[in-house]
């Protein structure tokens, strides 16, 4: 299987449960209500609308979406080695890699 394959499917079982990594909320979306934090997470969870555009390097590391009343959100997850000093060697590595999904207004980006 090839590593950006691997990433995907390691990305996307990571977005998918938020088991395996660790998930940030930005000031700003931390500061919604808490049904909106919800509805925006679980749009993160379920979100497939990866495009060539959006997702070059077909990882499934950053996504974008429309939530009606708050505007543009936006997330994505880095690799960091297991200490989180660092970026991780090879984030097709589970061992080497602790991933952390962010999550963010995109004003705040």
């Amino acid at each position: 299987m090839s590593a950006p394959k691997t990433i995907a499917e390691l990305n996307d079982a990571f977005r998918r449960t938020f088991t395996g990594g660790h998930v940030l909320l930005t000031p700003g979306l931390a500061s919604l209500r808490d049904r909106d934090i919800e509805l925006i997470t679980t749009c993160v969870q379920l979100f497939d609308g990866f495009t060539p555009e959006m997702d070059p390097y077909g990882e499934h590391d950053f996504g974008s979406f429309d939530k009606a009343g708050v505007g543009k959100i936006f997330w994505k997850i880095d690799y960091y080695d297991p200490a989180m000093q660092y970026h991780s060697e090879n984030a097709a590595d589970p061992a080497k890699t602790t991933r952390v999904l962010t999550i963010m207004l995109a004003s705040e980006y």
